[in-house]
């Protein structure tokens, strides 16, 4: 189990130089590590002598004993395939910091969706109590980034699927907080790998206790990849818990991923997490993140709901049960993926009240054919638009007079848009353009 202390002296390389694979690089520099530089796409990095892999970069990486990978870079890629078979050690950047962390003061949270919003209620709790806390990882900042202070009490880390086949070991306490087939071309096109992947953050050596989304069929069927012994939280538990008001978060998902955030710190040993005072005076203050059920606007009483970091069916599903007695008009539609958009139907089924399913390029006509071929009941009806612009405004009119314009794709951004936040962007932009005032 390397750690990054033990990398000195030894053969290095960094294949891929996104904003870890940059955190990498000056963590070697700071441990005076000259690396091997590769990238698949080299052009942004070139005053670093980054060689392309297609162009001298695999035979530089194959010469290391140690390769450091960004996460995005799939275990199951010819490049690490070859480099395995080359007898190259590959590891991940989060890994190596775990191995060589004290582990009582680190949080694990991984998840499909929820994970964001789990791992900064956590993060913004113990920050109110007084601890010195990092929201690290996925969401945050790579905390063996020489930028980032190593002077904390605890480390809150969200960990991505991509991550968490990196990590050789566990914290005593991790999370999940739901789980739905994301991200397959990465993993080998097969859900079930993608779901020992996820679940691998969970029950590394070092794994004593997952607080685990009691609510999810699919984390209940897999409990046997959740580590030594799992606490299920479920949405309906502690019914009077008020301090849960203070976040200003919408839907019973939200609500279950806040009490899955105190149930690990309970789990980790923090007396306020047991203190129903303590725990409303740390929600105080909480601000949701972006583009994650957040109005951003209204026509009269037409609101706009961005949720566009939804990329598959379960956040989807999930946002449009926040509206249970609205008019929700739901936009969805981005970059393929290979998603089984079948369930998306199945969910909606029993649903009462009106929603019309908006779709939207690239994949909008395939949502549109799969929800109609399995059926999404009486109260769905489809229509598809040919940009984010015309659905916007096809989607105010139809939810007047104070109904739900609901942005939650249920598919990445990255076919139209550099990135989630350009589209929401554009939704803004769609709602201000057709009458809308931004949310205050």
């Amino acid at each position: 189990m390397l750690r990054w202390s033990d990398l000195p002296g030894r053969r290095v390389g960094l294949y891929g130089l996104g904003v870890e694979g940059m955190a990498s690089l000056r963590r070697c520099r700071a441990l005076d590590i000259d690396p091997v530089l590769v990238d698949d796409s080299p052009s942004a990095a070139t005053d670093l002598g980054v060689l392309e892999t297609s162009a001298g970069g695999l035979p530089a990486l194959a010469g290391c004993e140690v390769v450091i990978k960004s996460p995005g870079i799939s275990r199951y890629g010819p490049v690490v395939s070859a480099l395995r078979d080359a007898g190259v050690t590959v590891v991940g950047g989060l890994g190596l910091w775990l191995a060589g962390s004290d582990l009582s003061r680190v949080l694990v949270v991984t998840g499909t969706k929820g994970k964001s919003t789990t791992t900064s209620i956590a993060a913004h709790l113990l920050s109110a109590w007084g601890y010195r806390s990092l929201l690290a990882g996925n969401i945050g900042k790579p905390p063996y980034d020489p930028q980032v202070s190593e002077d904390y009490d605890y480390w809150v880390v969200e960990v991505s699927s991509y991550q968490a086949t990196d990590l050789p070991v566990t914290p005593p306490v991790a999370a999940v907080t739901s789980l739905h087939p994301d991200h397959l071309p990465w993993h080998g096109g097969d859900p079930e790998i993608y779901y020992r992947d996820k679940l691998s953050a969970l029950a590394q050596p070092g794994a004593e206790v997952t607080v685990a989304n009691g609510d999810s069929a699919l984390l209940r069927s897999h409990a046997e990849l959740l580590g030594p012994r799992v606490r299920w939280v479920h949405a309906a538990d502690d019914p009077d818990a008020a301090w849960m008001d203070a976040l200003g978060l919408i839907g019973l998902h939200n609500r279950r991923n806040a009490l899955i955030a105190a149930e690990s710190l309970r789990a980790m040993g923090i007396a306020e997490a047991s203190d129903v005072s303590s725990l409303g005076l740390g929600a105080a203050g909480f601000v949701g993140l972006p583009s994650r059920l957040r109005e951003v606007g209204r026509r009269s009483g037409v609101a706009f709901v961005d949720d566009n970091l939804s990329t598959n069916v379960l956040p989807a599903l999930a946002a449009v049960d926040a509206f249970p007695d609205r008019r929700v008009a739901l936009i969805v539609g981005g970059q393929s993926r290979g998603i089984d958009y079948a369930p998306l139907a199945v969910g909606l089924r029993s649903r009462v009240a009106p929603l019309v399913l908006v779709t939207v390029p690239t994949n909008g006509p395939d949502i549109h054919a799969q929800v109609a071929a399995a059926g999404a009941g009486p109260s769905v009806s489809i229509v598809d638009t040919t940009s984010l612009e015309q659905a916007v405004t096809m989607a105010a009119g139809w939810a007047e007079p104070d109904g739900v314009v609901l942005l939650s794709p249920a598919a990445p951004s990255f076919d139209l848009f550099r990135d989630y936040r350009a589209r929401g962007e554009a939704f803004v932009a769609a709602m201000l353009a057709c009458g809308g005032t931004p949310a205050q």
